[in-house]
């Protein structure tokens, strides 16, 4: 491609706005340049003008990507509802793009958003910033050279603030979903159950969604998923049993010789404890730092954010569309996320344990 890669941001101010830095993560990425932003809302067009440091602005996100053809496109906002419309029109114009997550609200839009990218060879990328973080290969030698012992199981909980349930596996679930996909592989059935006000979720108590994710229900859930190898994986939300920080959002890897625990982010706090039992007070084992250079070892990226894990996907974009492969967190990822919790609320809804992929593609909250 070009010698500077043309970047076109859309937004959309009080409907999610621009994400959590997509938009202005490209100032720090080499060999691209900010062209022109989106935004149907006219003062956060042009408070978003002033930010980039562009000249030109759009009203219509399709005008912008026919009028400036750009080569990359950042899809910003945080609510769903917009997502599949943005990323057909985009990929239909055979512009790559890096969006936020989570990618839809259900398989069948997922699934188009697929065939678009596809069908013009577009690459996509998902804000999955703990994905990009060199902390992960470090985390998966442990478990892939033995250190871990035989894998057994992974157990992940959102932030279970006021969105605790449906909304935080929404929202926060799907980068626990996309780790536990990484490190055990593609989920073979998931069994859950879903209550409101202590009982059973039920047609009743099915709901528009907060930030557009789509029919929404449930202030507690607990989900099993089979893993390859026999590997089990958990997730596990409850509205409003956190408050602050430190808080469980994150994911745990249980081995036959020790435990790893992850918290979310490009450089997370990761701790590994090499104990059979699981339990340093019975064992007099000690949690040992995992740094990005291995364990108990000084980490050379400190004091880095989310923002240097934007930075980083961007880069792995660029590089994979110029060597024509997936990025590392995909659509394909980004599906598999959706996958994941979407199944939840279909094992929820028959009743019993429910094979993957879905044979259902609608969010099976609106067939309740």
């Amino acid at each position: 491609m070009a010698n500077k890669y043309r970047i076109g941001v859309i937004g959309h101010s009080g409907r999610g706005n621009y994400g959590h830095g997509l938009d202005h993560v490209w100032s720090h990425i080499p060999k691209t340049e900010i062209v022109a932003v989106s935004d149907p809302d006219e003062s956060g067009r042009a408070q978003a003008i002033k930010r980039l440091g562009v000249s030109q602005g759009f009203a219509d996100y399709r005008k912008m990507l026919d009028e400036v053809k750009p080569d990359i496109v950042s899809i910003c906002p945080r609510w769903p509802d917009q997502h599949r419309d943005m990323v057909v029109a985009t990929a239909e114009r055979g512009i790559h793009i890096y969006m936020e997550k989570p990618l839809c609200r259900a398989l069948d839009e997922a699934d188009e958003m697929v065939a678009a990218c596809e069908a013009q060879n577009v690459k996509l990328a998902i804000a999955f910033q703990t994905r990009y973080s060199p902390k992960l290969p470090v985390i998966r030698d442990l478990i892939e050279d033995g250190q871990m012992g035989e894998l057994l199981e992974l157990r992940g909980r959102g932030k279970e603030d006021h969105r605790g349930g449906g909304e935080d596996l929404w929202v926060l679930g799907s980068h626990i979903m996309n780790l536990m996909h990484y490190f055990a592989g593609e989920p073979e059935w998931c069994t859950a159950a879903v209550r409101q006000n202590g009982k059973p979720v039920s047609g009743d108590d099915v709901h528009p969604g907060a930030e557009g994710i789509g029919p929404l229900a449930g202030d507690v859930l607990n989900a099993m998923y089979g893993l390859p190898d026999g590997v089990t994986g958990y997730f596990a939300s409850h509205r409003n049993t956190t408050a602050g920080r430190p808080s469980r959002f994150g994911l745990k890897i249980f081995g036959s010789r020790g435990v790893i625990d992850l918290v979310t982010g490009y450089v997370p706090e990761a701790h590994f404890l090499p104990d059979p039992s699981w339990s340093p007070g019975r064992s007099g084992k000690s949690w040992l730092p995992i740094s990005s250079e291995g364990v108990d070892k000084p980490e050379p990226f400190a004091d880095q954010t989310n923002a240097d894990g934007n930075v980083a996907a961007c880069r792995d974009l660029i590089a994979a569309i110029e060597e024509d492969r997936q990025p590392e967190a995909s659509i394909y990822e980004a599906r598999q996320s959706v996958e994941m919790i979407a199944s939840v609320f279909e094992a929820h809804r028959l009743g019993k344990p429910v094979s993957l992929p879905l044979e259902t593609r609608q969010n099976p909250l609106s067939l309740m």
